[in-house]
This record gives C-alpha cells, sequence and structure tokens, in this order.
C-alpha cells in the first residue's frame, strides 16, 4: 500500500519528512555534509543496499538537497555534492545528535561538537539569531503564519502550542481526570452503586434471591 505524500501538507514540519524523512535520506546527508560525495564512499560509510542508496541519492537529487554531478566520463561516473538546502540541514543534524547523546547513549556519547580552538564539547541548542536567547518556552510560542490555512489556524487556536517544554494548567489536569475517571459499576440485582463490585464483578456470584452481592460476601464461607 503506498503511504500517503506530505508533499503538499499544511505544516513545514511534514513538507521537511517528505524530503529528508525516510532515514538513509538523513544518514546520507549527514556523511555528505562530512566530507562524501562518491557512491563508493556511502555504501562503505552505511553499509546500505546499492538499489536503496541508488534509490535515496535519487530522491535527495530531485528534492534539491544534493547536486549531481559526473566528475568522469569512461565511465561514467558522477558524484553527489550538498546544496544549500542540504547546508541549511546541519543545524538539524546537530540537534539530532545533541538528543541521541543526551536520550539514547547510556554508554557515553560516541560523537561530538568540540569547539577546534579550545577542544571544549559544544553546549548545542536552538537559539534566536536576532537576540541570542535560547527558544524556550514561555518565552517563544508557535503560531500560525501569514501563509497558514483555516486548518492551521483552527489547530494553534484549539490548543494553546508552546516551543519548549509543555505546561499543563491545573485545569486542564481536573478535566482530564473527569475524562478518564472510571465508571462505578451496579449490583447485579439491586442496580445499586458501589457494593463489591469493585472487587469482583456481580455475575461471577451465585444468585441469592432478596441479597444483595455485598451482604454475600459478608456471609460466612463454607469449610
Amino acid at each position: 500500500m503506498r503511504r500517503k505524500s506530505l508533499e503538499k501538507a499544511n505544516c513545514p514540519i511534514a513538507r521537511s519528512l517528505e524530503r529528508v524523512g525516510e532515514w538513509w535520506s538523513i544518514l546520507i546527508l549527514r556523511d555528505a555534509l562530512h566530507g562524501y560525495t562518491r557512491f563508493e564512499e556511502f555504501r562503505e560509510s552505511l553499509g546500505v543496499a546499492p538499489n536503496i542508496l541508488t534509490t535515496r541519492l535519487a530522491a535527495l537529487v530531485e528534492a534539491g538537497m544534493l547536486e549531481k554531478r559526473q566528475y568522469s566520463a569512461h565511465p561514467p561516473r558522477f558524484e553527489y555534492l550538498p546544496t544549500d538546502a542540504a547546508r541549511d540541514f546541519r543545524p538539524v543534524l546537530l540537534s539530532l545528535m545533541a538528543f541521541g547523546n543526551r536520550h539514547f547513549a547510556p554508554e557515553g556519547a560516541m560523537v561530538e561538537v568540540v569547539n577546534t580552538k579550545t577542544g571544549r564539547p559544544a553546549d548545542i541548542g536552538v537559539f534566536d539569531r536576532v537576540t541570542g536567547l535560547p527558544i524556550t518556552a514561555p518565552d517563544y510560542a508557535m503560531v500560525p503564519g501569514p501563509a497558514a490555512t483555516a486548518r492551521v489556524k483552527k489547530r494553534y487556536a484549539r490548543r494553546k502550542v508552546e516551543a519548549g517544554a509543555a505546561r499543563t494548567s491545573a485545569r486542564t489536569l481536573r478535566s482530564t481526570r473527569r475524562l478518564f475517571r472510571p465508571r462505578p459499576r451496579r449490583c447485579r440485582w439491586t442496580r445499586a452503586r458501589a457494593c463489591c463490585c469493585r472487587v469482583r464483578s456481580c455475575r461471577r456470584l451465585p444468585a441469592w434471591p432478596g441479597r444483595t452481592c455485598s451482604s454475600w460476601w459478608r456471609r460466612p464461607r463454607p469449610a
């Protein structure tokens, strides 16, 4: 079954995933920005099947992330160079690297970004270039842009989506508790709430005429 295309989705994140969301594509861009340009270099670095590598390279060229350039005529050989769009993707790769080192590397960081002059590891984050401040809540928030559709405006009007750690209000917590509060069961015979139904279902109890299930539980058990 063919998956749904996100090429014209009403979200810049979804459109970006349509171009680079496949994991081999991201790893190819990682190696391309590291200096690899030729087919054999990518295949040796990634250990990927040649047919898959060919398909992903062609998709990245079509998306404008890589430039295919011939460097040998006999036999015909091509190299793949990162474009400006690929270089703009570099901060995303660095953020993914920092995220992986922080949450999925219990043995320690395998790759780091260091200052070439001091050798000290960099503290990677997302910052506003104008003010130099980190983009965190509540100082920064995601809002509909000038080209936002009605669906996007409705999405962000329904909830307050912050560009950082989400903060849940006490009112929201109370609403959630009411929504997921378990419904009280009723006695099978008397239809009264409460009783022992919370311990064991009344359907498992024998029928005792004129008695509620709670009174049945208080009866002395036979030896």
